[in-house]
């Protein structure tokens, strides 16, 4: 007997097919699967990256001609109605004689969306918010850079319990554990670019690639981007890396984010130092806060953020907790800001003496 799915399971196993897509890159990660009469699959499909058929056409293209009619689909994002590189899928679903779209998010590209009203203008029953709150969890960085037209913004440091980013003399190597430091390596690799300003550049050489624990070069290598107005030397080790590093001058980080956006990046991996750290902060434009802690004790004014622009406990940024995962020794504490009314600067200030 075949299993039977309701419209809820059949989009979390949707979703489980987007999982399969690649992380990266300006398309968003979308799975569907098409359900007969019987609520029985009959074909899955997800979205393999820039140039390959779109979920709904991948689950389509498995069926023979008319084995669709009548049939629901359960796709994940709002199915688009854009010629790019390939068609719309709002037109292949009707094209093949699909009765019913279920879908989770609404497309909220400017040019993809408008799926849902010409499926209905054909005579398609169309259901929209279906788990909606899952997807938009899974979707979120592509959401926010197709939604505000940035990249999605993951800011990381590692410290020691009192907030210190380095010792006195200045020296890092190594706050945090060899786990800590494999997660932090994971987690650049799932970015599109990693930035880092050029104090950190010329102060601690940074390689800026993602690494396994043998220190191979993982499949997926961020692109290197050092904001600011200082010389890098040639010599440096951010010039080894697989990617021409991109040399950002300036101080202005909304500019930086939509210079990136332009340039097809949608994940940026701040790495720091303190100085871009808190300039992205200062100008609201953190999505998520990746703090890497270590149970150590290193006192003085190495602190992993400077002036974020609060100036009393009232102009405070609340963040919220989403996990606390252990570490080998260390924990990292995964946030995202609590929005306010604030307003915020969003230049780099002139780097200090202490953080050159």
């Amino acid at each position: 007997m075949h299993q039977q799915y309701t419209l809820d399971s059949a989009m979390r196993r949707a979703l489980q097919l987007a999982g399969n897509g690649p992380a990266d890159g300006v398309n968003p990660r979308v799975g569907c699967v098409i359900l007969n009469p019987a609520g029985e699959i009959i074909a899955e499909g997800w979205h393999r990256g820039a140039g390959t058929c779109h979920a709904e056409v991948d689950a389509l293209a498995q069926l023979a001609p008319d084995a669709a009619r009548g049939a629901t689909a359960v796709v994940t994002l709002e199915p688009c109605n854009h010629t790019g590189r390939t068609g719309p899928c709002a037109l292949a679903l009707i094209d093949a004689g699909i009765g019913r779209v279920v879908y989770a998010v609404a497309d909220p590209g400017r040019h993809s969306s408008g799926g849902a009203d010409r499926l209905r203008a054909a005579g398609v029953d169309v259901t929209a918010g279906l788990l909606a709150d899952e997807v938009e969890a899974f979707l979120s960085d592509w959401l926010v850079a197709a939604r505000l037209g940035r990249p999605f913004v993951t800011l990381k440091w590692a410290s020691s319990l009192d907030g210190r980013a380095a010792a006195a003399d200045g020296s890092s190597r190594w706050i945090t554990g060899p786990v800590a430091r494999q997660d932090v390596h994971r987690r650049r690799a799932t970015a599109d670019a990693i930035l880092v300003g050029t104090g950190t550049a010329l102060a601690d050489d940074p390689s800026l690639t993602a690494r396994d624990s043998e220190g191979t070069l993982l499949p997926h290598q961020p692109q290197p981007v050092v904001v600011g107005d200082r010389a890098v030397p040639a010599a440096a080790a951010v010039h080894r890396h697989p990617l021409a590093p991109w040399f950002v001058a300036g101080h202005d980080v909304a500019a930086l984010l939509a210079t990136l956006h332009e340039r097809g990046i949608r994940r940026v991996f701040v790495e720091g130092g303190p100085t871009l750290a808190s300039a992205f902060v200062r100008a609201g434009l953190v999505d998520e806060y990746l703090v890497y802690l270590a149970p150590t004790l290193l006192g003085g004014d190495r602190l992993a953020l400077g002036d974020i622009g609060v100036t009393g406990i009232a102009g405070q940024r609340r963040l919220q907790i989403d996990d606390l995962v252990r570490l080998g020794d260390d924990i990292l504490l995964i946030a995202h800001s609590i929005p306010t009314e604030t307003t915020t600067d969003q230049t780099i200030p002139a780097v200090t003496a202490s953080e050159k």
